[in-house]
């Protein structure tokens, strides 16, 4: 934990996770060792990302929107091996909000409670039509102020 680079003070930072998402890994997603796949975490950061936007009420009546948030990048560090059948809870905290973007932190911790994964990335909001970034709403700005670390 100690290098990962966009985490200063990983005590601090654990407890300032509120929001969560449990996963059960798939033998879909493990090799012939039942070890988990590499991009695997990928997925599991998209599903409670996704359940971290709805909780937020961001990611709500999408058919109707013009603006949508989308990853621009997205980072994940392994500190343990996991495997088929494990049951894992990722955590999802809001860091940073700007005027077109926010930053996400991701913790995810086995059964034990010790941490196996970590990541960060960054959401721009873009409209639909233009493929643009596009202004948040103060009201979105405080939707995601309410988990913001």
């Amino acid at each position: 934990m100690d290098k990962v680079s966009y985490i200063d003070h990983a005590e601090k930072w654990k407890k300032e996770f509120v929001f969560s998402s449990p996963t059960t890994i798939r033998f879909s997603e493990t090799d012939m060792f039942g070890h988990m796949n590499n991009v695997s975490p990928f997925i599991y950061f998209e599903e409670a990302r996704i359940n971290f936007l709805k909780e937020v009420g961001l990611f709500t009546n999408i058919h109707h929107v013009t603006g949508v948030p989308v990853v621009a990048d997205l980072q994940c560090d392994f500190h343990q091996q996991l495997y088929f059948d494990q049951t894992i809870q990722t955590y999802v905290k809001a860091v940073h909000v700007g005027s077109t973007s926010f930053d996400l932190h991701y913790m995810v911790v086995n059964e034990k409670k010790e941490i196996v994964l970590t990541g960060r990335g960054r959401m721009v909001y873009v409209d639909q039509h233009t493929g643009k970034p596009q202004a948040l709403s103060e009201e979105m700005k405080q939707k995601l102020a309410a988990y913001t670390a």
